[in-house]
């Protein structure tokens, strides 16, 4: 709402260092903006810049301290906090008297609708009702104004109307005289009315889950209580990215939740590239798992701190270890337990997922449990130096990346191993212990790990 003769103005002064702090849109990323010495860049409402303006950002802000602000972090913003890329600090005290936005997900129904809106016009209060449409918003206008009565004021907001008629809406809203505003997403940021306490939205299901959470806060802005309909047309069947956004947005309602909101999204979307352009999904080129390793390397190195030595140790046993379609149906499910299960590193850690598995899917099948030990050997073994732990026939063979000779005799001396357990020091050094019909190979593998370690500790 500036004039350009108005903009023309603040950059010169800008450039000359005549202005001290800048408060701008979008309009701040273009080329002919110059500041003459920028020290601290702050960013509200960061989803809502895409990754071209982040990119314009970095120019902008080299060597200078930036804070970005946001209820709800795109998943790679998000993801570079938690991987240690970028710092971050959380806010979970909501202000003094303010309630949760009651949400509910349902199915369009104008009734049900209509009574919420005169509800809230009975205490006195306003309602928004989105319709995201331009070409039919005034005829959706015109039918809601029908359905509640002639003496209900209903206006209409949305990006395609002049500056004068926008800030006119906007005024006649503010000051009370607008009893229902039927808008557009123009909405989602910035507007601050305390009074309007009701939310409709249609077609919920095509918006993504930060959009959802930042347009619910426009409600609930007071002490009263506040309500949001998230509606799809009716006997619409929702795709399952659609409904997990939807049961998302309904159950984290509280206050601290866009936090979660985002840490859901994260999930649904996937990472993104800290480098591509990418704001979503993974890197499948080098797979998540050496990605996130890499990663994390590349912040230890960048923070002067030392990278520690880590032992990956496959195994090849003869034991049936995997997640059957029976017990997790669906295979994205199945994946990310994959993962989890891969990444356990202590008995603390197989028994919290193993915990979860229970909780969600009941008591696990033996092939499952097999797999999270085979994650437990193979994490004690690597721990120990081992490289792979190979079973051949009657033996369990352990290869060594290197090894002490007085740990590897005092393992062979021990009576339990004593003509069971052979040593042989060639090219590839490995521990053969010799099985028994009918041992379990998970079993052992395990006891000679543990007895391994004492023996390198002095037990």
């Amino acid at each position: 709402f500036r004039t350009a003769a108005q903009m023309k103005e603040t950059l010169r002064r800008l450039e000359q260092g005549g202005i001290d702090l800048l408060i701008g849109t979008h309009r701040l990323f273009q080329k002919d903006v110059k500041f003459k010495d920028l020290g601290l860049l702050v960013i509200d409402e960061e989803q809502r810049f895409g990754v071209q303006h982040k990119e314009r950002l970095k120019e902008l802000s080299k060597q200078v301290d930036v804070l970005t602000l946001s209820a709800t972090p795109i998943p790679r913003t998000l993801n570079m906090a938690l991987s240690g890329i970028r710092d971050m600090s959380t806010l979970e005290e909501p202000p003094m008297d303010r309630q949760p936005v009651q949400t509910y997900v349902l199915e369009h129904d104008w009734g049900v609708l209509m009574d919420a809106i005169r509800r809230e016009l009975e205490r006195g209060g306003q309602a928004y009702y989105l319709h995201n449409r331009v070409d039919t918003i005034t005829r959706t206008a015109a039918r809601v104004k029908e359905m509640l009565g002639a003496e209900v004021e209903v206006a209409v907001a949305h990006g395609q109307m002049s500056q004068e008629e926008l800030g006119d809406v906007m005024t006649r809203m503010s000051e009370g005289e607008v009893d229902v505003l039927v808008c557009t997403t123009i909405i989602e940021t910035g507007i601050d009315i305390a009074n309007v306490n009701t939310l409709i939205i249609e077609d919920a299901d095509k918006m993504g889950l930060a959009q959802l959470h930042q347009i619910r806060g426009r409600v609930g802005r007071s002490t009263r209580r506040a309500f949001a309909y998230l509606t799809y047309r009716q006997g619409k069947v929702l795709t399952e990215v659609a409904s997990k956004r939807l049961g998302a947005i309904r159950e984290f309602a509280e206050f601290g939740s866009g936090f979660k909101i985002a840490m859901r999204d994260l999930e649904i979307r996937g990472a993104g590239n800290v480098l591509g352009p990418e704001q979503s999904g993974f890197l499948l080129s080098v797979g998540y798992d050496m990605y996130l390793k890499l990663l994390e390397e590349a912040v230890l190195e960048e923070r002067g701190e030392p990278i520690p030595k880590r032992t990956d140790c496959a195994a090849d046993l003869s034991v049936s270890a995997a997640i059957p379609d029976r017990y997790v149906p669906s295979p994205e499910q199945r994946m990310d337990l994959y993962r989890r299960i891969a990444a356990i590193r202590s008995e603390e850690d197989a028994d919290e997922l193993m915990d979860e598995l229970i909780d969600r899917y009941g008591d696990p099948p033996r092939n499952v449990n097999n797999l999270v030990s085979v994650a437990l050997l193979r994490a004690e073994a690597a721990k120990n130096g081992v490289t792979q732990i190979k079973q051949q026939s009657t033996n369990l063979n352990f290869y060594l990346d290197g090894f002490d000779l007085r740990q590897v005799s005092a393992l062979c001396a021990l009576d339990k191993y004593r003509g069971r357990l052979l040593f042989s020091a060639g090219e590839k050094p490995y521990l053969a212990l010799r099985l028994k019909k009918g041992e379990d190979p998970l079993k052992w593998g395990r006891k000679v790990m543990e007895d391994y370690e004492k023996c390198g500790s002095g037990d």
